[in-house]
């Protein structure tokens, strides 16, 4: 058992025997360093203790480390004082820019390093090890220790996408600290696509003037006032000054031939493949409109590369290529004759070839393109590196013919998956049908895709998380997205695999939840949140009038305590050991607790009365067969607040509440919300499921034993244009002799708003 030594800063030892070895040491850190030997003897360090910084680059690895111990230990250092226990070292034999070695003695610290990224990250984990606990303000005695530490991949990164929804800089900034903090050196803009254009081009303002702005779905009514918003060039100079200090490098992506409907309604006539102007988009998916692959519309792509390169001088430049349904080149004269000149066949070898010229201007620049791996298609362009986003088959290609890859597969690695399938989770994915990528799923997934040729695994450069904003409005839902799955990315990247294991990292991100939380950043505790589940049917538990229940959480980690008298768990609460048996009416609260009692998140609780056995929240809904609920939305697509979400299948307005007790309940409420249909399906539109209707706006139909059981109720649905868009609905169930599946179908026109199923009440008379 991996325990914490109460000495210092407490040293997490990999086994007894290896005390007697001499010992090797994992630190608390996270991500995990490659190598921890304990010295003799400890050092204090507290307010005040001055640091010696020699060079610029230790000046400014130096700074940095005061501006991160006053966040997260409330401890002020002294600066460059030019005396004090800590201090800077160029080292030459330390090899690799960003490796370091940190040595911890009675004397005092030392950080030495080749490069200046080297000091960034060495600060960065002093940083860690002075702040173990809560104890703000207080100082820390470090034991005696050696670090030898140095990446596992040298690209570890974070795709934010101010596109879909803008994220103001002082967000942007505070994510740079996070990802400097743990290690990770890639930010990777998603600066435009169909809902917004978000960097200031000079040549072309209207870029910005026009293409930064839309106005929201509606879901009957007006819709509300444009949203949006753009990044000068100022801004993301500054941004990237900023990150660099940080050993951080910014790459910006301008997303094309596909993902154009912005920068298509902003210019038109100079980049548009038919000549239309669209309005900038407010439909998520795949849309229709494309870059021009014609001379006027590259031209002015690459004066949009000129200025993108004075503003970013990061070595790649990304430059989409995903998701570019070609109907308009197919259905362009001025395309098919381009392709004819050039003895072009597909339109897939049209994108390769306008990637490829594309990529050819960068590298006249000095520059590198990267993109998803939809360039393989068509032919893999000889400039191209590779970002693979579906699965990792793009990646293992693509590197066994010579190109350098990142790994970023969906649904893994896209932060949009939603992270548990608790009621209080925000809006997302639900990936693959009906699944969650968890913190635990994260952790385990390993950047060495199967399939590579061993002489060509030097082209895996690394991984990517990619936080896509579709379901992101606000920077709270960003960084509850966010973190902490990324400082599981962050150790899969970084740290050797032979320091990887998942309980020690769960043990050491509790006290980087601490972190989070003092930095100001809204992490989920999803992963140590306790779940409630009934053993057996709710039907069951009604029926015996007993409701058995179990506790757990993700993590495993902690000790579960609950309490049953409406009070707060605390660390002496009684600790949970095997399934509880809990009478009707009782009010069951929990929390994790750690060994010296602090709670690991927020407490839960879970109701047994009756009337709560009775409802089925939009979260506990299940997908009717045949289908899946693959997305969670919220109620308006720029919902700021706490908004309602519901678990919907875009493609059939059909839900069931399982397992309903017909022999108990005679009668249901159901609240109902409307929904924007707002969802680019491109060719996936045929997969749309038609449900008659009977009235003119369609009508809700419950129907007891399944979606081809018997009719329950049938209620009209209002006129989406004069109606508010919650509404709802209450009738009485046939009786039953147990347990039986309700299904509700919506049949309102599939060019209307969608619904869903915000509640389900049974009730015992009707």
């Amino acid at each position: 058992m991996i325990r914490f030594r109460p000495l210092a800063f407490a040293l997490l030892m990999t086994s007894t025997a290896a005390l007697a070895e001499g010992p090797q040491l994992i630190a608390p850190l996270i991500p995990a360093p490659a190598s921890v030997e304990a010295g003799t003897g400890t050092l204090t360090i507290g307010e005040g203790a001055g640091i010696v910084a020699g060079d610029a680059g230790a000046k400014t690895a130096a700074r940095l480390l005061v501006q991160q111990v006053k966040v997260v230990r409330g401890l002020t250092l002294a600066g460059d004082a030019g005396t004090g226990p800590i201090r800077f070292v160029r080292d030459a034999g330390v090899a690799g820019d960003e490796a370091y070695v940190l040595t911890v003695d009675t004397n005092g610290v030392t950080i030495a390093a080749s490069g200046d990224a080297g000091f960034v990250h060495g600060a960065m984990t002093l940083a860690q090890l002075l702040s173990p606990d809560a104890a703000i303000g207080k100082p820390v005695t470090l034991a005696a220790m050696t670090i030898r530490d140095a990446p596992r991949f040298k690209w570890r990164g974070l795709m934010i996408d101010p596109a879909r929804h803008f994220v103001p800089i002082p967000t942007l900034y505070a994510m740079v600290d996070q990802l400097a903090a743990q290690k990770m050196n890639v930010l990777h803009l998603h600066l435009t696509d169909d809902q917004g254009w978000r960097m200031e081009i000079k040549r072309y303002p209207d870029l910005t003037r026009i293409g930064a702005w839309r106005t929201p779905p509606s879901s009957g009514g007006a819709p509300g006032p444009k949203v949006g918003g753009f990044y000068t060039q100022a801004e993301l100079k500054a941004l990237v000054a900023y990150a660099k200090d940080r050993a951080i490098t910014v790459v910006p992506e301008i997303d094309l031939p596909g993902h154009a409907q912005a920068a298509v309604a902003s210019y038109p006539a100079e980049v548009g493949v038919l000549g239309d102007r669209p309005a900038v988009s407010h439909d998520w998916g795949v849309n229709p409109w494309l870059f021009s692959p014609e001379d006027r519309s590259m031209t002015f792509i690459k004066h949009v590369l000129d200025e993108l390169m004075d503003v970013f001088p990061s070595q790649f430049i990304h430059l989409g290529g995903d998701e570019a349904v070609k109907d308009q080149w197919e259905r362009s004269p001025a395309v098919q004759a381009k392709m004819k000149a050039l003895g072009l066949k597909t339109e897939m070898q049209m994108q390769s070839w306008m990637i490829d010229q594309l990529g050819e201007y960068l590298a006249k620049h000095g520059r590198r393109m990267i993109g998803w791996d939809e360039i393989l298609e068509g032919g893999l362009p000889p400039s191209a590196s590779v970002m693979s986003w579906r699965g990792e088959k793009g990646a293992v290609e693509a590197a066994n013919q010579g190109h350098d890859v990142v790994l970023s597969p969906a649904p893994t690695l896209y932060l949009d998956s939603l992270q548990s399938n608790r009621s209080d989770e925000p809006a997302g994915r639900i990936s693959g049908g009906d699944a969650i990528v968890t913190l635990a799923d994260l952790y385990k997934y390993e950047p060495e895709p199967k399939g590579l040729a061993p002489d060509k695994a030097q082209h895996v450069m690394g991984a990517q998380i990619n936080a896509f904003s579709e379901y992101f409005v606000t920077p709270e839902q960003l960084q509850h997205a966010t973190f902490p799955r990324l400082s599981a990315l962050a150790e899969r990247t970084w740290s050797p695999k032979s320091t990887q294991d998942y309980a020690g990292f769960v043990a050491r991100l509790e006290p980087q939840m601490g972190r989070y939380a003092r930095a100001g950043i809204a992490a989920a505790d999803s992963a140590f949140a306790v779940d409630f589940a009934v053993q057996g049917t709710r039907g069951d538990a009604l029926r015996a009038r007993k409701v058995p229940v179990t506790l757990a959480t993700q993590a495993g980690y902690g000790t579960i305590r609950y309490t049953l008298d409406g009070t707060a768990p605390t660390a002496r609460s009684k600790a949970y050991g095997s399934p509880l048996s809990l009478k009707s009416g009782v009010v069951a609260r929990a929390a994790a607790f750690t060994g010296d009692g602090r709670p690991t998140a927020v407490p839960r609780l879970f109701e047994t009365s009756r009337a709560a056995l009775l409802r089925r929240s939009n979260s506990e809904m299940v997908a009717c067969p045949g289908g899946s609920l693959n997305l969670r939305v919220p109620l308006t697509a720029e919902a700021t607040a706490l908004a309602p979400v519901y678990n919907i299948n875009i493609f059939d307005s059909c839900t069931m509440y399982p397992a309903a007790p017909l022999d108990v309940a005679r009668g249901f409420s159901v609240d109902v919300a409307r929904l924007a249909r707002h969802y680019g399906l491109a060719h996936d539109a045929s997969k749309l499921v038609p449900h008659y209707a009977v009235t003119t706006y369609g009508e809700l139909v419950v129907r007891a034993g399944g979606c081809k059981g018997t009719i329950a109720a049938t209620f009209p649905l209002p006129d989406p244009a004069t109606s508010p868009n919650r509404m709802t609905f209450r009738g009485k169930l046939p009786e039953g002799k147990g347990d039986a599946d309700l299904c509700l179908q919506f049949t309102q026109s599939l060019e209307s708003p969608i619904y869903a199923v915000e509640s389900m009440q049974l009730t015992e008379t009707n």
